[in-house]
């Protein structure tokens, strides 16, 4: 019997690998210049802390996660997204006594929902993510959207809508819950189950139904936007200002919601208009979260976030026909007939891996013109070709293959040769 990838799962292989490389480092590049630095967490946690961090009227917590027990009698689950992770590692390590601060953070690596697999959603699926934790400030807001729009435009994609809300502070949140309560609360029957549970937990999650989204009741529910007391609504228009300042367009979604418990004021969505990307537009999203380092059991500490989809992201990369210049290939490769040839080759390989050139060579005897063959399936820039007459007069032959020509080199001067050929690409 044969073993199969589980489903919700991919391999990414050689020549796809690359790509990932590239937009990991492209991520890694950008967030050095907004200032924000790597943190690595574990892939499992504590149950509780995704109960209490994400929120329990979620889908995510009562539906996705993948929960189980440990030999100690631990509840522990595969975590399913970043923040909690993040923040609880920012109270463990009691980062909100740095001096530097507000503290920023980002992560790159896989989370796991079980969820129904489909094109751009996996079970297991990689996030790339940022955390600014320490900081009220609406200034933070517009930096962390610019950071994500950023890095899908340096990608190159252009067909991108940013759709931001605000969710108010604790004060203007219960006002609208209890408006959303009383609209929905006399024809909840109508809705589905799902709905029915959150009315009284968190009626704002109905809005982010996707069963009942054309129900009349949704077209005219309570918005936000009008029970936002004065000082949201200032810290809503700052944030406004802010991503004017900088050019970033904007549309106000006062339906978006996000699906995550703890978010509060900012929330944003960024999404694709790429013709053939699918029926789920949605790329990332994000928003500010005051109030989830107290859940957590830290202080009373502000934060805001983002996160995203890698998969989601290389679809949109496709359906835009968006070709990264992420490199392939090797600098050279060795090419060696006959016993003394081959251990000579040996060494000149490592010399060539020493000085940071990228090598390979035949480790199957095969002929010469079969070498020459194996150096085009790697892409190789250059074939060094070394045999018993070149061994004889101390020389070796070093083929450019995208001009054709070939240069006899001293075997002594053979590493420089390439040093200085690998500096001119």
């Amino acid at each position: 019997m044969g073993f199969k990838i589980p489903r919700g799962t991919q391999d990414i292989l050689p020549g796809k690998v690359e790509l990932w490389q590239y937009i990991e480092e492209k991520a890694r590049e950008l967030c050095k210049r907004y200032n924000y630095l790597e943190i690595r967490t574990p892939i499992f946690e504590q149950t509780e802390l995704f109960q209490r961090g994400v929120g329990d009227t979620t889908d995510i917590v009562q539906k996705e996660m993948y929960t189980f027990e440990d030999r100690g009698g631990r509840s522990l689950t595969l975590r399913p997204e970043g923040t909690a992770s993040t923040v609880r590692s920012y109270v463990e390590n009691k980062m909100f006594g740095q001096p530097e601060q507000p503290v920023k953070l980002y992560y790159i690596g896989p989370m796991f929902r079980y969820e129904r697999p489909q094109s751009g959603r996996m079970r297991q699926f990689v996030q790339f993510g940022v955390e600014a934790l320490g900081s009220n400030d609406p200034a933070v807001d517009a930096e962390v959207i610019a950071l994500a729009m950023d890095f899908y435009k340096e990608l190159g994609l252009k067909s991108l809508k940013l759709y931001i809300n605000s969710l108010g502070d604790k004060e203007s949140r219960e006002a609208h819950r209890q408006a959303l309560i009383e609209h929905f609360k006399p024809r909840i029957g109508e809705f589905c189950s799902d709905c029915q549970n959150r009315l009284d937990k968190n009626p704002l999650r109905i809005l982010d139904c996707k069963k009942d989204r054309d129900h009349e009741l949704m077209q005219n529910a309570p918005s936000i936007l009008d029970y936002l007391n004065e000082e949201s609504e200032a810290f809503f228009n700052k944030v406004k200002q802010n991503l004017d300042t900088m050019g970033i367009d904007y549309v106000v979604d006062d339906r978006l919601v996000r699906g995550l418990d703890y978010y509060n004021h900012t929330a944003f969505e960024i999404m694709s208009e790429a013709e053939g990307f699918g029926a789920i537009t949605t790329l990332s999203g994000g928003g500010r979260y005051n109030g989830l380092v107290e859940e957590i059991g830290g202080p009373a500490t502000p934060g805001i976030g983002f996160a995203l989809s890698i998969e989601r992201l290389i679809m949109a990369l496709e359906a835009e026909q968006v070709t990264l210049p992420f490199e392939t290939g090797i600098d050279c490769y060795l090419v060696s007939m006959g016993d003394a040839a081959k251990q000579k080759a040996t060494g000149l390989l490592y010399e060539l891996r020493k000085a940071e050139i990228t090598a390979d060579t035949d480790y199957l005897d095969r002929k010469l013109k079969t070498q020459f063959k194996a150096a085009d399936r790697l892409d190789a820039k250059y074939v060094a070709i070394l045999g018993e007459n070149e061994l004889d007069n101390n020389v070796i032959n070093v083929k450019d293959m995208e001009k054709g020509e070939q240069q006899e080199v001293p075997i002594d001067e053979f590493i420089d040769y390439m040093k200085q050929k690998t500096r001119e690409a």
